[in-house]
Parts: structure tokens; C-alpha cells; sequence
């Protein structure tokens, strides 16, 4: 059957990109509260079948996990942007003129296809901007020279507050894919456990 080939052949494509990690009961959990699953497009009115040709085709992100069943987990926005952007076919140029420089753009857009950005609660190019820059800004904020002043630690708790805002909690398959620690636990959780509010 036409659907099964594609279905399997996209849960190859995801463990290429991703690894083929074991997903834990708890995981499952995790994702079926953060996802849905993709055959609930069909209840949008998108064929799921069709969904699996356009991420294939690298045209929408491949699903954000796979269930320990098989279930392809996608965003319940999943097709915002494309929508946004005035359909699937325009959706990559509308995405990378989000960056100004163009070999940014089309890095972000291949990270945005694969999936990976399991790490915001809503997946636009204004989030991951704001991402990168609160990652990158709280990463820096021990160098900086007046570490450890009342100011400092009240901004630095604010930034991490607001990255809290963007970030889900993550599960353990995630740290297993990505090698170690996320975001959350660098610059949310590290941060608050090393500095403290006073």
C-alpha cells in the first residue's frame, strides 16, 4: 500500500537525521501532550498521505518525534507558516527572508525541515531568532564585567525567564538525539541552580 511505503520511508528519513534512539513510556507521554498525531491532519482537511510527499519532499519539517508506535508526532500548527506565507510552494522564500544574510537563511531552513526544533513551543522565524539570541546572551553573561552585581543577576533571571516562556520541558529522548544537555538545562535550569536570585 502507497501510504504504508511512505510512512515508512519518512520514519527512515527521521531516523537518519535524528538516530534511532529507544523511546521510553515517559517519552511517549511527553510528546503525545506536546504533538499531535500526524494522521489528525486529515481532520484539518490534509490528506496525510499528501503531508508525508511535501516533508519527503523537503517542502514541511519532518515530524517532531516518532511514538514508540510508529505515531509521527507533528506541531498542531504544522501548517501556520506555510499558511502564513501564502502556501507550501512559497513557504522556503518566505522563511529564509526572514535572515539577511542568505546562507543563514537557508541553514535555518534546513534546521527548521529537519524537524529538530522541538525546542519552542511555536516555530517561527521571530521565535528562533529570539532563541538564538537569549541562548547566546545567557551563555555570555558569566564573562561579562559586572557578573554577579544585583543588576546582572535580576537581568540574567529575566532572560531566562523569558526563554522559559519559549521552551517546552523536553523529555530524555531529546538529550539522547541531540547528544546532551538541552537549552533548558544550559540556560534555564543551569543558570538558576549556579546564580541564584538573591
Amino acid at each position: 500500500m502507497p501510504s504504508r511505503d511512505l510512512k515508512q520511508q519518512l520514519a527512515e528519513r527521521f531516523r537518519e537525521v535524528n538516530g534511532d534512539h529507544p523511546m521510553t513510556d515517559a517519552d511517549d507521554v511527553y510528546v503525545s501532550t506536546q504533538f499531535v498525531a500526524q494522521e489528525l491532519c486529515a481532520v484539518h482537511g490534509r490528506d496525510a498521505e499528501a503531508v508525508r510527499h511535501l516533508m519527503l519532499g523537503q517542502h514541511l519539517p519532518l515530524p517532531g518525534c516518532l511514538r514508540s508506535d510508529g505515531a509521527e508526532m507533528v506541531p498542531a500548527d504544522l501548517f501556520a507558516l506555510a499558511d502564513e506565507a501564502g502556501g507550501v510552494e512559497q513557504l522556503e522564500t518566505w522563511f529564509t527572508a526572514h535572515w539577511a544574510d542568505p546562507a543563514t537563511g537557508k541553514a535555518e531552513w534546513n534546521a527548521y525541515l529537519s524537524g529538530q526544533y522541538v525546542c519552542l513551543h511555536s516555530v517561527t522565524p521571530a521565535t528562533i531568532q529570539r532563541k538564538e539570541c537569549l541562548t547566546a546572551t545567557i551563555s555570555a553573561a558569566a564573562n561579562e564585567p559586572d557578573a554577579g552585581s544585583a543588576q546582572w543577576s535580576e537581568q540574567l533571571h529575566t532572560l531566562a525567564d523569558e526563554l522559559d516562556t519559549l521552551e517546552p520541558a523536553f523529555t530524555a529522548y531529546d538529550r539522547l538525539r541531540f547528544g546532551g544537555p538541552t537549552s533548558r538545562d544550559t540556560c534555564i535550569e543551569g543558570i538558576r541552580a549556579r546564580f541564584p536570585r538573591p
